[in-house]
């Protein structure tokens, strides 16, 4: 059996809790192939997990999304060969993106356009499908619609904006001072910065709201709907997002309705997006790219909240 660099969690390491070491080389299953990483990208709710103790991968690696190519694949598997690029959402099986290799089966892969680099693919999956399904799934966005998103810049935000712009809605972002140029260039009609104004005091209305970060109460999202509106919770606090299952429901008497999503691994969705950026109607935006032994640096500046875009450790 082949040795592999990972970047391992141990609850018991300081101060980032993530160990870059060596241990052996994932052996692919019948249905299953095995990957050669070349990109993973970092989420929120990878550092959520960390610090909450919960969702912690059996092997104790990190990392959902990946690119990379096939360096071989079990008996069973019937769409992919060695060599064939990919783009891989790993979060219902087993995660270990932060690796030389991990192993991943059929339904959870999809074929790399040419066109798009291993960063850029890696970049997609999780952020891309979760303001997708918000906005189409949860939000029954229409052409037209009023939307605000709150939290623009982030990885799911930026995204958010331009998936949005792509269904014909009309944009309001809400970020920081230094990321408005860039919530502005990714198409958004206005940008409001938090620091300066406050949304839920003005007396604009929204038919959906994506709540994606800032500590506002619910109450406040709500009043911002208008008639027949939808508010989506999708990242925030933890107590934030625990308050949006519990007063979610009791919020959503009227017309006004109150939700909260978590991204569901679709085949079909990550495919969508793909032919999107390869056609470049969305582009990611990633402010930084680190090395695997970098990860814990990665991890801890995600970690505080204000990442441009999206954070790529890059394998190449």
């Amino acid at each position: 059996m082949g040795k592999m660099k990972a970047v391992v969690y141990n609850k018991k390491g300081s101060p980032e809790k993530l160990i870059y070491c060596e241990m052996d080389k994932p052996v692919p299953k019948n249905n299953e192939a095995l990957i050669k990483v070349h990109a993973v990208s970092l989420n929120a709710a990878d550092y959520r997990s960390m610090k909450a103790g919960i969702i912690i991968p059996k092997k104790g690696i990190f990392g959902s999304d990946i690119s990379g190519s096939i360096e071989s694949v079990g008996k069973n598997i019937k769409l992919f060969k060695p060599g064939d690029e990919v783009i891989g959402y790993l979060a219902r099986y087993g995660f270990g993106g932060l690796a030389e290799y991990v192993t991943a089966p059929e339904k959870a892969l999809i074929a790399k356009p040419s066109q798009i680099s291993f960063v850029q693919g890696a970049s997609l999956p999780m952020a891309g499908l979760t303001a997708l399904q918000a906005l189409r799934d949860k939000g029954n966005i229409q052409k037209g619609y009023k939307v605000l998103i709150v939290g623009s810049a982030g990885g799911v935000g930026t995204f958010a904006v331009q998936l949005a712009k792509y269904f014909g809605a009309e944009v309001t972002g809400v970020c920081s001072s230094k990321n408005i140029q860039q919530t502005k260039s990714l198409g958004a009609d206005e940008v409001i910065d938090y620091a300066q104004e406050d949304f839920s005091k003005k007396q604009n209305h929204y038919n959906l709201i994506l709540g994606i970060n800032g500590n506002y109460p619910l109450l406040d999202y709500k009043r911002t709907l208008a008639p027949g509106g939808v508010f989506v919770m999708i990242g925030g606090s933890l107590s934030q997002i625990f308050k949006s299952l519990i007063f979610g429901g009791i919020l959503s008497f009227g017309s006004k309705k109150m939700k909260s999503m978590m991204a569901k691994s679709n085949k079909t969705d990550l495919e969508m997006l793909s032919k999107l950026m390869e056609k470049g109607s969305i582009k990611p935006v990633i402010e930084r790219l680190y090395s695997l032994n970098q990860s814990a640096e990665a991890m801890n500046y995600l970690s505080k909240g204000h990442a441009s875009g999206k954070l790529v450790i890059s394998l190449e």
